[in-house]
């Protein structure tokens, strides 16, 4: 190859980084790891800013990285045309495994898997409609944690009314807020639940009809709201609560310390423990199928379950005859002796 060409190809390979990266926002520390160790690539739909469950997928891939002394990058997308940007950029840096995060990478994950059958893809809280061998689903049982926090709610319900606060209302999201209500009627029978919807053109980023909505639960009585509505859910459920003297439940991590006082309890999505497991799998030549994380896998539970309860400022603490109530619900539903319906395969 002539030095003139070679100018070109590099000046090619150039604007092609610098299209690839123009929407991925990447982390330090982001060059392979030492001794060739694998690298990593985490793509978000969303930018990861003040979202907790993205927060909690960084940390994953993080924490992968360094377990097996390799490298990672995290791609923050903005919309959808950027997910496919970020995730066919993520596809060309090559890496051991590409992490996708969110239901809204499907499609995306699809067609890249179809089109780069050598890459291993690690598809997290969601799967494609069509296997591939490549593709590696890892999906929550999220109603379960829902059950149980429902559970604690109607436990402490004065009024015997609770509800949810939920940014869709599609199979997906019923896995909140049906559950929680199936939850709370099973420990206090006649319990009511009445779950709003936020819906309309931004539903994981509108605190303020998120706020309106929890409002209106409260004007009609519901004194434990269920909150699943990413930054929308945070600060409007809790600010709501908060104003109108009743309480809130969060997800995906502890947003106890966001709301001290208001937030009784989280059901959190083990995004961190669900990363590292499907790395491990991956890298020891196990591709695809899908993976379903539940209580019994460590993948879904409650802040007031784990160990940190005592010194987080969730309100349940101050009530250990609930979390020992709970914790016996938990027990029955991983021994089987309770089964929690999935919501979006009724």
């Amino acid at each position: 190859m002539s030095p003139r060409t070679l100018l070109q190809v590099g000046a090619l390979a150039a604007a092609l980084g610098l299209l690839a990266g123009c929407n991925a926002a990447r982390t330090p520390g982001g060059a392979p790891g030492p001794a060739g160790g694998p690298a990593l690539v985490l793509v978000t739909p969303n930018p990861v800013g003040v979202n907790d469950f993205f927060k909690l997928a960084v940390r994953g891939v993080e924490a992968a990285a360094a377990k097996h002394k390799g490298g990672q990058k995290v791609f923050q997308s903005t919309d959808p045309a950027s997910i496919q940007q970020n995730l066919a950029a993520a596809v060309r840096e090559k890496p051991a495994v590409v992490v996708a995060v969110g239901f809204n990478f499907a499609d995306a994950v699809a067609a890249e898997a179809e089109r780069n059958p050598g890459q291993k893809f690690l598809f997290v809280d969601s799967c494609t409609a069509k296997p591939f061998e490549n593709v590696t689903c890892a999906v929550f049982r999220e109603y379960e944690g829902s059950y149980l926090a429902g559970a604690e709610a109607g436990l402490l319900s004065k009024t015997g009314k609770v509800g949810a606060v939920v940014a869709l209302d599609t199979p997906q999201f019923r896995r909140f807020s049906v559950p929680f209500g199936q939850g709370a009627e099973k420990v206090k029978p006649g319990t009511t639940s009445t779950p709003l919807y936020i819906g309309g053109s931004n539903p994981f980023n509108d605190p303020a009809r998120a706020k309106a909505l929890t409002a209106t639960l409260g004007g009609q009585g519901v004194d434990q709201v269920m909150g699943a509505a990413s930054a929308a859910g945070n600060p409007g459920v809790f600010e709501a609560a908060k104003q109108g003297g009743f309480f809130a439940f969060g997800v995906d991590v502890d947003q106890c310390p966001l709301s001290p006082g208001q937030v009784v309890d989280n059901v959190v999505k083990r995004t961190d423990v669900v990363i590292g497991d499907g790395v491990d799998a991956i890298l020891s030549g196990q591709s695809g199928g899908t993976k379903s994380y539940g209580l019994k896998e460590n993948g879904i539970s409650l802040t007031g379950l784990q160990p940190e309860a005592a010194s987080s400022q969730c309100v349940v603490k101050q009530y250990p005859d609930v979390i020992k109530r709970v914790g016996e619900l938990r027990d029955q539903i991983v021994a089987g002796a309770i089964a929690v319906e999935d919501p979006a395969k009724q």
